[in-house]
């Protein structure tokens, strides 16, 4: 269930059999020459969205710009500053904790916010742990989840694409965009065919080295079908990894 489709007398009545939730966070930045500049974020909201169905989960909104300053050389790009981030998840939680949520599950699409969350959750916890008025006052008790790593993600990826996978744009990413969202796919040539690898750094430096997008990846290879099995292992694995989150000491 959506928590945007909720009214909030949906949401109090859930909140006495379950305080979890889960969070679909993402980003909004370039992918190469056929995928979406909303992959990262569509990517996450999808599998959340099923994996919630299967865990009889909320789904909180997609937290849709995330850390990407090294892609803001692309057009269409947009970006948080770390600290930025960190206060919105800080803030998105703590209005969730306010209602009686107490474990906070994110679903994440993009590596580029990885650090940035998890200092988000040490923030989190420092909050609680500095607060005298704390008490008895159940701590919010976060995880984050990669999607694309899933093991059966991972080893789905490898069958299918091997190292045409690369590490951004990827096939297995735009495949999924693909199977959600098939009006929107795009087709476009690419040269060379698996893009070349290199540090990230800047964003000057990011469309020096990689001028199309990509990094070691051929998405030309990407496609629906794969995508809908990806979504499906994916939201499979997450959903059995909330459940057992939530019953953790």
């Amino acid at each position: 269930m959506l928590l945007q489709h909720c009214t909030w007398q949906e949401v109090e009545s859930r909140l006495e059999r379950s305080t979890g939730i889960i969070l679909p966070i993402g980003s909004t930045e370039q992918h190469g020459p056929n995928g979406l500049i909303g992959t990262d974020a569509l990517c996450a909201e999808v599998i959340a969205r099923e994996a919630g169905e299967a865990a009889d989960a909320l789904v909180a909104p997609t937290i849709a710009v995330g850390m990407a300053q090294h892609h803001m050389d692309f057009a269409g790009s947009m970006t948080l500053r770390p600290t930025t981030l960190i206060a919105v998840l800080r803030d998105t939680v703590m209005s969730l904790a306010r209602h009686g949520f107490t474990r906070f599950y994110f679903i994440n699409g993009h590596g580029g916010n990885v650090a940035t969350v998890n200092a988000a959750f040490s923030e989190i916890y420092a909050e609680s742990s500095l607060d005298p008025e704390q008490g008895n006052r159940p701590v919010p008790r976060c995880k984050l989840r990669n999607w694309y790593d899933a093991t059966a993600v991972r080893r789905l990826s490898k069958e299918m694409f091997g190292a045409s996978e690369g590490s951004h744009a990827t096939p297995s990413e735009v495949s999924v965009t693909q199977y959600a969202f098939p009006e929107a796919i795009k087709q476009a040539e690419m040269s060379p065919r698996i893009a070349p690898y290199g540090p990230i750094l800047d964003a000057r430096d990011y469309r020096r080295r990689f001028p199309d997008g990509r990094i070691g990846s051929d998405p030309s290879l990407a496609n629906p079908e794969a995508g809908g099995k990806l979504v499906e292992a994916s939201a499979r694995e997450l959903a059995d990894d909330y459940r057992s989150f939530l019953t953790e000491a």
